[in-house]
């Protein structure tokens, strides 16, 4: 019998079959719903009570709120405390303002491998690092969730994208995940489910593997899986979580697939996608000089807590240079604390960096620090489609931590190789 991929033995289990072929549709039992002020509550209670019915499970539905916060509007104010008596009247788990949900919902140990799970956010993939299906559905496909605990899949094939190879010193999972986007194309993962391995990955932090399967939307794939392992499981310890039995969750040898890519890792350079199209991917260099007048560290993406790190590195004992503006939106408060505790953030602000919310911000056109007219900015955001940052005569530069850095300093697009400090050995 031949093997199965990690992406149908997940199915398989929340489907209560034994196997799943490609190309099945099945009925699924969802282990976890997530939801936020944006796509949530004003969203799906007004389909809950049309049909007259209730959450399947509240402990099984979780509600974060990111995109208004910190409710700098009437409109956002309006919302935010829309969604804060939702959630004390569902009497569902909610952490309110505490980060980007994509972050929170790992580290407040809500995920495990294995898990099936879905989200109303397109960057739900990003659950995949931690060994567990998850993928984005719109707000009436999540009405149906709620209100049922079920929803309908068709079985995806899988495309493996293998990264052999260590990675070079200041080259990182958004470099990784920019060259799959120039190879593969944005509607290159066909809304199937990518699964990422090799060497490479393996060696990867936790953190270091969400922006891979993060960045699986760009890739117009569905999910973005990591088979679990060690790694996974001492993470999701640490955060008070349960790794459970992972044992065989992972893609068998001989399963079949359809597209294998294999990438050089320690070839790889720092990269940066040209606007309007995370797709538009080459290396730093070959850029030409690109003039910027905005650097931002921000979004589930680019701002965890191994992000800010990178982009310390950078800017320790350096300035941002003149006229232009350094931004830093730590996706979560968790990873802003650890970050202002080890002297991270300190550096960031000396460097001349002004500390936004722990929010999604303008990396999803929010708050007040939107992109102006003809502003070119570099940032380390998954997507720099026209007019998403702000402004349409925008251009957004996408570029790791330590390359949205090292622009920074020097105010072009720069290589950040030549501004690390020497590796300790």
């Amino acid at each position: 019998m031949m093997g199965t991929t990690l992406a149908q033995k997940i199915i398989a289990r929340a489907a209560g079959r034994k196997s799943v072929t490609p190309g099945e549709i099945v009925t699924a039992t969802v282990d976890l719903a997530m939801i936020h002020d944006s796509g949530g509550p004003r969203r799906v209670e007004p389909v809950l009570q049309e049909l007259g019915v209730g959450l399947f499970d509240a402990q099984k539905v979780v509600l974060i709120s990111d995109h208004f916060v910190p409710g700098e509007t009437d409109e956002g104010a309006r919302i935010l405390e829309l969604t804060r008596q939702w959630a004390k009247r569902r009497g569902v788990p909610f952490h309110d303002g505490e980060g980007i949900c994509h972050v929170v919902l790992p580290e407040r140990g809500h995920l495990k491998p294995g898990m099936f799970v879905v989200g109303g956010d397109s960057h739900s993939p990003t659950g995949g690092a931690f060994g567990a299906y998850m993928f984005g559905v719109g707000a009436t496909e999540m009405a149906g969730v709620l209100a049922t605990g079920e929803i309908w899949i068709k079985v995806p094939e899988t495309i493996m994208i293998e990264w052999e190879g260590q990675l070079p010193r200041g080259v990182t999972a958004k470099d990784m995940m920019l060259k799959s986007c120039t190879r593969l194309g944005m509607d290159g993962g066909q809304y199937q489910a990518v699964e990422y391995a090799g060497s490479a990955v393996r060696a990867l932090s936790m953190q270091e593997r969400m922006t891979l399967s993060n960045m699986a939307a760009e890739l117009g794939a569905q999910a973005g899986l990591i088979a679990p392992d060690e790694t996974t499981a001492e993470w999701l310890r640490d955060v008070g979580g349960d790794p459970g039995d992972y044992a065989g969750l992972c893609t068998d040898p001989d399963a079949a697939l359809l597209e294998r890519h294999a990438f050089d890792a320690s070839s790889l350079e720092p990269q940066a996608a040209a606007p309007h199209s995370p797709a538009n991917s080459a290396s730093v260099g070959e850029a030409g000089e690109v003039r910027i007048d905005v650097a931002y560290v921000g979004a589930c993406t680019g701002a965890k807590y191994v992000d800010l790190k990178a982009a310390a590195e950078i800017l320790k004992g350096r300035k941002a240079a003149p006229g232009v503006e350094l931004l830093v939106a730590p996706a979560s408060k968790r990873d802003q604390d650890r970050a202002a505790a080890e002297g991270i953030l300190g550096a960031l602000e000396e460097a001349g960096a002004k500390i936004l919310p722990n929010a999604c911000g303008i990396c999803a056109g929010y708050g007040t620090h939107r992109l102006g007219e003809d502003v070119t900015c570099v940032s380390s955001t998954a997507r720099n489609f026209k007019g998403r940052m702000g402004a349409a005569s925008s251009k957004v530069w996408l570029a790791s931590p330590y390359t949205v850095a090292a622009s920074a300093v020097t105010g072009r697009l720069a290589d950040p190789r030549d501004m690390l400090p020497e590796a300790v050995s």
